[in-house]
């Protein structure tokens, strides 16, 4: 039975490896196993939703499947570089800009969950249940409440910057209650139970990772994913296959293989099962509009 590695390369690898050229894999000799690679966001990860379906795909193409899991934005340099033959990722303005530059011949919708705000369970922000995400960072900025910010460029990252933005505001590392961490969700959503700390998370990662946070409760957003009123919190997740074109040694055929499995009925269907035993909703909801 193979045991999946999932690498989480730190940023300064990947700021390292930006320096040196793409390698090309070569085609798998008679006999030995075809490797897919698969850059994604770490939500997919963390929240252990590959480990739930990957195994299906291997057994059906008789490859394996090597994960990187890093934020949205690395994952789309590994693609950029050819340094992956698929990103399943979750920035719809990078994602797009990733086909238009020519990376990628489509996108393909696959999955969806949404934001949330988690925070210390007293409140000292005064948040709970409030609307509008922007109106919750606002609270949270005037109150001087400690908020953890990923600070890796990833979908989550993209998107807490998107909600200041809003705001006429700017972040920095200047100002005491704010902590640009540099981390996965993961590693956030632990420093931010550790410390105190409110943050932007993704659903997924949350529910998967709630009984190791006991000191955060959710904020901001509905107990499930139709109570979140707030559209600017909908996070969808994309999946491509990297363009042969401009990356002649990426393994498109079966990149393809992997999206039409991953946006079939049946996959689509584990995928929207996935958690709903456990946390009593989806992790995530199938987007694929099969």
């Amino acid at each position: 039975m193979h045991v999946r590695h999932i690498v989480r390369l730190p940023i300064l690898v990947l700021v390292l490896a930006a320096c040196a050229s793409a390698t090309q894999p070569a085609p798998a000799p008679p006999g030995e196993t075809q490797v897919l690679r698969l850059a994604t966001t770490t939500s997919t990860a963390d929240s252990g939703l590959l480990d739930a379906i990957l195994p299906v795909f291997e057994a059906r193409c008789g490859c394996r499947v090597d994960v990187v899991a890093v934020g949205t934005g690395q994952a789309l340099e590994i693609g950029a570089k050819g340094d992956a033959d698929v990103v399943l990722v979750h920035s719809r303005q990078a994602e797009d800009k990733f086909v238009a530059d020519g990376h990628a011949r489509e996108r393909f919708d696959v999955m969806h969950n949404d934001f949330i705000i988690v925070g210390p369970r007293d409140d000292p922000a005064q948040i709970a249940g409030l609307a509008a995400a922007k109106d919750a960072f606002e609270a949270i900025m005037n109150s001087q409440a400690l908020f953890a910010s990923r600070g890796d460029k990833s979908g989550t990252h993209s998107k807490e910057l998107s909600i200041w933005s809003s705001l006429n505001v700017t972040p920095t590392a200047e100002m005491p209650w704010y902590r640009s961490l540099g981390q996965g969700m993961g590693e956030t959503l632990v420093f931010a139970d550790q410390q105190s700390a409110h943050a932007l998370a993704d659903r997924g990662t949350y529910l998967s990772m709630s009984d190791r946070l006991p000191n955060l409760a959710v904020l901001v957003g509905g107990a499930n994913l139709g109570e979140n009123k707030d559209k600017a919190l909908l996070n969808p997740y994309g999946v491509m296959a990297v363009n042969p074109d401009l990356h002649p040694g990426v393994r498109f055929d079966l990149a393809m293989q992997f999206i039409d499995w991953l946006t079939s009925l049946e996959t689509q269907a584990k995928i929207g099962s996935y958690g709903a035993n456990k946390y009593g909703q989806p992790l995530f909801y199938p987007n694929a509009g099969r």
